[in-house]
């Protein structure tokens, strides 16, 4: 889905402290709460529980940011100890791409295991990401043995490089594309917004020249589907699911809306195409723990693209049973509350642990809903993917970012 704060120059952090009450005349001297150094701050968040009367409190969940040690991004914000199994003992994070003019690296990331490169997509929907009801978005690559062999290169200081970005150059069947997942069967399985009349569509796309793309579906009993935003294969049945959203008409590059914004199931052997889930304002994000038992589906109502910002709206990641017969989405509870911007898209490690993009970087949750820690970027993230044993890639629209932990993401291929 589209960055949450589009054309928007700086955005800035609120810095917050620790009241700590010392002899030097009776005032009151402000500190901060914890260790400042390298790439690791651990956050006791008994120190911020109280702010006072005097407190400096966010106004904004979009433009200002939780950041009480005053650190310099990029770095890993530790809310629970437990965070420190996702890190491992030497965590690193660092830009591996960048630039500046171009949201290059907003959604739809694929990790290809043959050639060890990650795919990806640019903003749909106005500049930076240069697309409009006018003009397509793009699909690119990059290559991780590239980026790997510029940070021996670089040394041991995690300081920022920057890899060649590759266009994939896919015909105009691929039209804005936003979400993405597999390989399946080799093909990248995208899923398109659509532009103007051009229908939001599933395509399965050859990554590789001459980049042959096949639609698979681009309707639902003859009405097009509104902004396809995200999907994932289920783990077991191997079946499509996918999001669908009002982002194209919010951004003003789709027409009306004509279908409610919920969540799909598609046979793709069969060609059914079903309902699983609404009830939505803004579904968006979607993944599966490894059992395929648990959904993960995010609402993004906080943004409304064109129309505004809407703080009281949801910003928020619903967990649904799925019905072992049916695979319909069951027993619908709150899961998470992003704190800051939306959380876009969605991944899980092999220890069901859920991490979200959003406005601050990259937050994660244990499976019981607990925050445990931020890839604190100090802007936007709308989606990452796994890319391997302990490599987590991040997407940060005008920069990808390289994370070397000890999570691993569970096989998405199928």
């Amino acid at each position: 889905m589209p960055v949450l704060v589009s054309g928007l120059a700086v955005v800035f952090a609120f810095v917050y402290f620790a009241v700590k009450a010392t002899s030097q005349g009776g005032d009151i001297v402000l500190e901060p709460s914890a260790n400042t150094s390298g790439q690791i701050q651990i956050i006791d968040r008994l120190d911020f529980n109280v702010f006072g009367q005097e407190g400096l409190f966010r106004q904004s969940s979009v433009h200002q940011f939780f950041n009480p040690t005053n650190a310099t991004p990029p770095f890993f914000q530790v809310f629970d100890p437990s965070f420190f199994s996702v890190l491992g003992p030497n965590p690193s994070i660092r830009v591996v791409a960048s630039n500046p003019s171009f949201e290059f690296a907003h959604e739809a990331p694929i990790w290809l295991s043959d050639t060890d490169e990650v795919t990806f997509a640019s903003v749909d929907g106005g500049f930076p990401g240069v697309s409009d009801i006018n003009h397509n978005n793009r699909v690119s690559k990059i290559s991780l043995k590239d980026v790997e062999d510029a940070i021996k290169m670089a040394g041991s200081s995690p300081t920022p490089i920057n890899v060649t970005v590759t266009k994939l150059d896919f015909p105009e069947t691929v039209q804005m594309t936003n979400g993405g997942t597999g390989p399946l069967n080799g093909s990248l399985l995208l899923v398109n917004s659509g532009r103007g009349p051009l229908p939001p569509s599933v395509v399965l796309a050859d990554p590789n020249p001459p980049f042959a793309t096949r639609v698979i579906l681009d309707n639902f009993f003859g009405r097009q589907f509104n902004s396809l935003n995200d999907v994932k294969i289920h783990p077991t049945s191997k079946k499509i699911f996918f999001t669908d959203a009002p982002y194209g008409f919010a951004l003003q590059f789709r027409p009306s809306l004509l279908l409610p914004n919920q969540v799909y199931r598609f046979d793709q052997d069969s060609g059914s195409v079903r309902v699983v889930a609404d009830g939505f304002n803004k579904s968006n994000g979607i993944a599966f723990s490894q059992d395929g038992k648990t959904a993960y589906v995010t609402d993004t109502a906080v943004n409304n693209g064109d129309f505004g910002l809407d703080q009281t709206a949801p910003a928020t990641i619903y967990a649904f049973d799925v019905d072992p017969k049916s695979q319909r989405f069951l027993n619908r509870r709150v899961f998470a509350y992003a704190d800051t911007g939306i959380p876009d898209g969605v991944q899980l490690d092999t220890n069901d642990n859920v991490y979200s993009g959003c406005g601050d970087g990259v937050q994660v949750w244990n499976s019981e809903g607990t925050l445990l820690g931020k890839f604190f970027l100090g802007s936007v993230s709308a989606n990452m993917i796994f890319a391997g044993q302990g490599r987590l890639v991040i997407l940060a629209e005008d920069a990808i970012y390289f994370a070397e932990i000890a999570a691993s993401g569970f096989n998405l291929a199928h």
